[in-house]
Protein backbone atom coordinates (compact mmCIF):
# COMPACT_ATOMS: atom_id res chain seq x y z
CA UNK A 1 0.00 0.00 0.00
CA UNK A 2 1.57 3.48 -1.40
CA UNK A 3 0.54 6.12 1.38
CA UNK A 4 3.27 8.29 0.30
CA UNK A 5 4.69 8.73 3.90
CA UNK A 6 8.22 8.60 4.63
CA UNK A 7 7.84 8.97 8.35
CA UNK A 8 5.71 8.63 11.15
CA UNK A 9 6.21 9.74 14.72
CA UNK A 10 6.04 7.22 17.27
CA UNK A 11 6.88 7.24 21.22
CA UNK A 12 8.88 10.46 20.91
CA UNK A 13 10.61 10.60 17.54
CA UNK A 14 10.03 10.41 13.88
CA UNK A 15 10.35 7.22 12.39
CA UNK A 16 10.73 5.47 8.79
CA UNK A 17 6.92 4.66 7.87
CA UNK A 18 7.56 0.72 8.05
CA UNK A 19 8.53 0.62 11.80
CA UNK A 20 5.36 1.92 12.87
CA UNK A 21 4.64 -1.59 14.07
CA UNK A 22 2.97 -2.44 17.47
CA UNK A 23 2.85 -6.19 19.09
CA UNK A 24 0.00 -8.41 18.82
CA UNK A 25 0.33 -8.61 22.41
CA UNK A 26 -0.16 -4.93 22.91
CA UNK A 27 -2.83 -3.95 24.98
CA UNK A 28 -5.09 -1.84 23.25
CA UNK A 29 -4.73 -4.42 20.15
CA UNK A 30 -6.50 -6.48 22.34
CA UNK A 31 -9.51 -4.26 24.37
CA UNK A 32 -9.66 -1.26 21.65
CA UNK A 33 -7.41 0.78 24.74
CA UNK A 34 -6.75 3.71 23.10
CA UNK A 35 -8.36 6.98 21.42
CA UNK A 36 -7.37 9.08 18.65
CA UNK A 37 -8.04 12.42 16.24
CA UNK A 38 -8.56 12.79 12.59
CA UNK A 39 -7.07 16.11 11.63
CA UNK A 40 -7.16 17.20 8.08
CA UNK A 41 -4.91 19.39 6.05
CA UNK A 42 -5.98 20.94 3.25
CA UNK A 43 -3.63 21.96 -0.16
CA UNK A 44 -4.45 24.93 -1.11
CA UNK A 45 -2.86 25.48 -5.05
CA UNK A 46 -2.68 29.35 -5.04
CA UNK A 47 -0.70 30.01 -1.87
CA UNK A 48 0.85 26.28 -2.31
CA UNK A 49 0.07 25.72 1.21
CA UNK A 50 -1.36 22.70 3.90
CA UNK A 51 -3.47 23.96 6.18
CA UNK A 52 -4.28 22.24 9.09
CA UNK A 53 -7.96 22.56 10.73
CA UNK A 54 -8.17 23.15 14.21
CA UNK A 55 -5.42 21.47 15.05
CA UNK A 56 -5.42 22.41 18.34
CA UNK A 57 -9.04 22.06 19.15
CA UNK A 58 -8.18 18.45 18.31
CA UNK A 59 -5.38 17.78 20.38
CA UNK A 60 -7.63 19.41 23.27
CA UNK A 61 -9.90 16.86 22.60
CA UNK A 62 -7.44 14.32 22.31
CA UNK A 63 -6.05 15.36 25.75
CA UNK A 64 -9.40 15.01 27.27
CA UNK A 65 -10.08 11.94 25.36
CA UNK A 66 -6.65 10.53 27.13
CA UNK A 67 -8.10 11.87 30.70
CA UNK A 68 -11.08 9.72 30.39
CA UNK A 69 -9.08 6.71 29.76
CA UNK A 70 -6.07 7.33 31.84
CA UNK A 71 -3.46 7.98 29.30
CA UNK A 72 -0.75 9.98 30.50
CA UNK A 73 0.01 11.80 27.39
CA UNK A 74 3.68 13.83 28.11
CA UNK A 75 2.77 16.92 25.71
CA UNK A 76 0.41 20.27 25.12
CA UNK A 77 -1.83 20.60 22.60
CA UNK A 78 0.66 23.31 20.90
CA UNK A 79 3.73 21.08 20.88
CA UNK A 80 1.55 18.58 19.31
CA UNK A 81 0.34 20.58 16.69
CA UNK A 82 4.03 21.46 16.22
CA UNK A 83 4.88 17.79 15.70
CA UNK A 84 1.80 17.40 13.29
CA UNK A 85 3.40 20.39 11.31
CA UNK A 86 6.95 19.10 11.06
CA UNK A 87 5.38 15.67 10.27
CA UNK A 88 4.05 17.23 7.06
CA UNK A 89 7.09 18.86 6.16
CA UNK A 90 9.01 15.73 6.50
CA UNK A 91 6.57 13.34 4.43
CA UNK A 92 6.79 16.37 1.86
CA UNK A 93 2.80 16.30 1.28
CA UNK A 94 1.80 18.80 -1.02
CA UNK A 95 -1.81 17.60 -1.16
CA UNK A 96 -5.20 17.08 0.94
CA UNK A 97 -3.73 15.18 4.09
CA UNK A 98 -5.50 13.21 7.16
CA UNK A 99 -3.30 13.49 10.30
CA UNK A 100 -4.15 10.38 12.90
CA UNK A 101 -3.01 10.38 16.16
CA UNK A 102 -3.85 7.87 18.66
CA UNK A 103 -2.44 7.56 22.13
CA UNK A 104 -3.25 3.90 23.82
CA UNK A 105 -2.39 1.28 25.87
CA UNK A 106 0.84 -0.21 24.69
CA UNK A 107 2.20 -2.88 27.87
CA UNK A 108 1.86 -6.78 26.90
CA UNK A 109 -0.01 -7.80 29.13
CA UNK A 110 -3.47 -9.75 29.89
CA UNK A 111 -6.23 -8.20 32.03
CA UNK A 112 -8.39 -5.13 31.08
CA UNK A 113 -7.58 -2.19 33.81
CA UNK A 114 -6.35 1.14 32.56
CA UNK A 115 -4.98 1.88 35.65
CA UNK A 116 -1.01 0.99 35.78
CA UNK A 117 -0.46 -0.03 31.67
CA UNK A 118 1.98 1.58 29.86
CA UNK A 119 0.92 4.52 27.25
CA UNK A 120 1.90 4.96 23.80
CA UNK A 121 1.83 7.48 21.02
CA UNK A 122 1.59 8.06 17.40
CA UNK A 123 0.76 10.07 14.63
CA UNK A 124 0.47 9.17 11.02
CA UNK A 125 0.13 11.35 7.80
CA UNK A 126 -1.58 9.76 4.74
CA UNK A 127 -3.62 11.73 1.54
CA UNK A 128 -7.06 11.74 1.90
CA UNK A 129 -9.75 12.67 -0.06
CA UNK A 130 -13.29 12.64 0.52
CA UNK A 131 -14.85 10.04 2.95
CA UNK A 132 -18.15 9.71 2.18
CA UNK A 133 -20.42 10.96 -1.21
CA UNK A 134 -21.04 15.09 -0.91
CA UNK A 135 -22.97 15.13 -3.56
CA UNK A 136 -26.29 13.54 -1.80
CA UNK A 137 -26.52 10.38 0.57
CA UNK A 138 -29.05 8.09 1.50
CA UNK A 139 -29.10 7.15 5.36
CA UNK A 140 -31.54 4.71 7.34
CA UNK A 141 -31.92 4.46 10.84
CA UNK A 142 -30.15 1.92 11.96
CA UNK A 143 -31.34 -0.86 14.66
CA UNK A 144 -27.85 -0.30 16.50
CA UNK A 145 -28.52 2.01 18.99
CA UNK A 146 -25.76 4.55 19.95
CA UNK A 147 -23.61 3.91 23.31
CA UNK A 148 -24.39 5.62 26.14
CA UNK A 149 -22.06 7.76 27.98
CA UNK A 150 -21.81 5.45 31.19
CA UNK A 151 -21.20 2.47 29.09
CA UNK A 152 -18.48 3.62 26.87
CA UNK A 153 -18.20 7.47 26.85
CA UNK A 154 -19.14 9.19 23.34
CA UNK A 155 -17.35 12.42 24.32
CA UNK A 156 -14.36 10.54 23.91
CA UNK A 157 -12.74 9.13 20.60
CA UNK A 158 -11.83 5.69 22.18
CA UNK A 159 -10.96 3.03 19.51
CA UNK A 160 -12.80 0.41 21.09
CA UNK A 161 -15.93 2.26 20.99
CA UNK A 162 -15.74 2.39 17.28
CA UNK A 163 -17.26 -1.52 17.24
CA UNK A 164 -20.51 0.58 17.99
CA UNK A 165 -20.21 2.46 14.54
CA UNK A 166 -18.97 -0.62 12.82
CA UNK A 167 -22.16 -2.36 13.17
CA UNK A 168 -24.41 0.57 11.83
CA UNK A 169 -22.24 1.69 8.67
CA UNK A 170 -22.40 -1.86 7.36
CA UNK A 171 -25.97 -3.04 8.32
CA UNK A 172 -27.05 0.45 6.39
CA UNK A 173 -24.25 -0.21 3.16
CA UNK A 174 -25.53 -3.91 3.31
CA UNK A 175 -29.31 -2.48 3.02
CA UNK A 176 -28.52 -0.59 0.00
CA UNK A 177 -27.77 3.03 2.44
CA UNK A 178 -24.79 5.46 2.25
CA UNK A 179 -24.84 5.76 5.93
CA UNK A 180 -26.18 5.24 8.90
CA UNK A 181 -28.46 7.17 11.34
CA UNK A 182 -28.54 5.98 15.17
CA UNK A 183 -30.56 6.69 18.00
CA UNK A 184 -30.05 6.78 21.80
CA UNK A 185 -31.48 3.82 24.07
CA UNK A 186 -34.21 6.18 24.65
CA UNK A 187 -35.19 6.81 21.13
CA UNK A 188 -33.93 10.18 20.09
CA UNK A 189 -31.42 11.01 17.06
CA UNK A 190 -28.04 10.83 18.10
CA UNK A 191 -25.38 10.94 15.24
CA UNK A 192 -24.22 8.96 12.05
CA UNK A 193 -21.54 6.46 12.50
CA UNK A 194 -19.35 8.34 12.20
CA UNK A 195 -20.78 12.08 11.69
CA UNK A 196 -22.78 14.64 13.91
CA UNK A 197 -26.03 15.47 12.11
CA UNK A 198 -27.76 18.58 12.10
CA UNK A 199 -31.70 19.38 10.33
CA UNK A 200 -33.06 22.80 8.75
CA UNK A 201 -36.31 22.97 10.39
CA UNK A 202 -38.71 26.15 9.91
CA UNK A 203 -35.69 28.35 9.15
CA UNK A 204 -33.45 27.67 11.85
CA UNK A 205 -30.88 24.65 12.35
CA UNK A 206 -31.36 21.83 14.73
CA UNK A 207 -28.74 19.38 16.58
CA UNK A 208 -28.63 17.02 18.65
CA UNK A 209 -27.81 18.19 22.35
CA UNK A 210 -24.10 16.59 23.99
CA UNK A 211 -26.50 14.53 26.35
CA UNK A 212 -27.52 12.44 23.28
CA UNK A 213 -24.04 10.18 23.54
CA UNK A 214 -23.03 12.48 20.74
CA UNK A 215 -19.34 13.47 20.06
CA UNK A 216 -18.68 16.94 20.37
CA UNK A 217 -17.11 17.43 16.78
CA UNK A 218 -15.11 20.03 15.92
CA UNK A 219 -17.06 20.56 12.26
CA UNK A 220 -19.89 20.47 14.53
CA UNK A 221 -18.60 23.41 16.18
CA UNK A 222 -17.41 25.38 13.27
CA UNK A 223 -20.59 24.54 11.74
CA UNK A 224 -23.00 26.29 14.23
CA UNK A 225 -20.51 29.11 13.84
CA UNK A 226 -20.20 29.45 10.71
CA UNK A 227 -24.37 29.36 10.49
CA UNK A 228 -24.51 32.15 12.74
CA UNK A 229 -21.56 34.51 11.47
CA UNK A 230 -22.43 33.78 8.00
CA UNK A 231 -25.70 32.78 6.97
CA UNK A 232 -28.03 34.29 9.46
CA UNK A 233 -29.07 30.73 10.84
CA UNK A 234 -29.40 30.08 15.21
CA UNK A 235 -28.53 26.53 16.34
CA UNK A 236 -31.09 24.85 19.00
CA UNK A 237 -29.72 21.80 20.45
CA UNK A 238 -32.38 19.71 21.80
CA UNK A 239 -33.96 16.20 21.76
CA UNK A 240 -34.57 15.16 18.01
CA UNK A 241 -37.38 12.60 17.48
CA UNK A 242 -37.07 10.17 15.13
CA UNK A 243 -40.06 11.23 12.03
CA UNK A 244 -38.66 15.13 12.81
CA UNK A 245 -35.77 13.31 10.40
CA UNK A 246 -38.79 12.64 7.64
CA UNK A 247 -40.31 15.77 7.95
CA UNK A 248 -36.79 17.82 7.45
CA UNK A 249 -36.37 20.33 5.18
CA UNK A 250 -32.94 19.88 4.72
CA UNK A 251 -30.36 17.69 6.46
CA UNK A 252 -26.88 17.38 6.81
CA UNK A 253 -24.06 15.04 8.66
CA UNK A 254 -20.63 16.58 9.24
CA UNK A 255 -16.95 15.41 10.87
CA UNK A 256 -13.64 15.61 9.67
CA UNK A 257 -14.19 12.68 8.09
CA UNK A 258 -17.40 13.44 6.53
CA UNK A 259 -16.52 17.13 5.95
CA UNK A 260 -19.97 18.67 5.26
CA UNK A 261 -22.20 15.90 3.64
CA UNK A 262 -26.43 17.07 2.75
CA UNK A 263 -28.48 13.62 2.98
CA UNK A 264 -31.22 13.62 0.70
CA UNK A 265 -33.36 10.70 1.64
CA UNK A 266 -33.84 8.90 4.97
CA UNK A 267 -35.68 5.52 5.44
CA UNK A 268 -36.32 6.04 1.55
CA UNK A 269 -38.16 9.29 2.61
CA UNK A 270 -37.24 12.30 0.04
CA UNK A 271 -35.73 15.00 1.92
CA UNK A 272 -37.40 18.58 1.28
CA UNK A 273 -37.15 17.94 -2.83
CA UNK A 274 -34.71 14.87 -2.85
CA UNK A 275 -31.71 16.60 -3.59
CA UNK A 276 -28.99 18.33 -1.93
CA UNK A 277 -30.53 21.94 -0.61
CA UNK A 278 -29.78 25.10 -1.38
CA UNK A 279 -28.83 25.91 2.42
CA UNK A 280 -26.84 23.02 2.38
CA UNK A 281 -24.91 23.68 -0.59
CA UNK A 282 -24.03 27.22 0.54
CA UNK A 283 -22.82 26.02 3.83
CA UNK A 284 -20.82 23.32 1.99
CA UNK A 285 -19.19 26.19 -0.35
CA UNK A 286 -18.23 28.20 2.57
CA UNK A 287 -16.95 25.08 4.72
CA UNK A 288 -14.32 24.48 1.41
CA UNK A 289 -13.33 28.18 1.28
CA UNK A 290 -12.62 28.21 5.25
CA UNK A 291 -10.52 25.17 5.77
CA UNK A 292 -8.48 25.74 2.27
CA UNK A 293 -7.84 29.42 3.60
CA UNK A 294 -9.33 31.00 1.22
CA UNK A 295 -11.14 33.47 4.14
CA UNK A 296 -8.43 35.42 5.35
CA UNK A 297 -10.59 36.00 8.34
CA UNK A 298 -11.11 32.49 9.47
CA UNK A 299 -7.23 31.57 7.92
CA UNK A 300 -5.59 33.49 11.47
CA UNK A 301 -8.18 31.66 13.40
CA UNK A 302 -8.15 28.40 12.23
CA UNK A 303 -5.55 27.38 9.80
CA UNK A 304 -2.42 26.47 10.96
CA UNK A 305 0.07 26.41 7.88
CA UNK A 306 2.57 23.80 7.10
CA UNK A 307 4.75 25.37 5.08
CA UNK A 308 6.73 28.49 6.12
CA UNK A 309 7.22 30.35 2.18
CA UNK A 310 3.32 30.79 1.53
CA UNK A 311 2.05 34.11 0.01
CA UNK A 312 -0.90 35.53 2.18
CA UNK A 313 -3.03 36.27 -0.11
CA UNK A 314 -6.84 38.19 1.21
Amino acid sequence: MNVNSKELFMDGKFVPQEQGVISVRTHAFAYGTGCFEGIRGYWNEEQQQVYLFRAREHYERLLNSCKILQIALPYTADELVEISIELVRRNGQKQDVYLRPVAYKSQMILGVNLHGVSDSFLITSEPQGNYVDLGGMRCGVSSWRRIDDNAMPARAKICGAYVNSAFAKSEAMQNGYDEAIMLTNEGHVSEGSAENIFLLMNGAFITPSPSENILLGITRDTVMKLAQREMGYQTYERQIDRTELYVADEIFLCGTGAQIAPVVEVDHRAIGTGKVGPVGKKLQDLYFDVVRGRRADYREQWCTPVYTSVAQHS
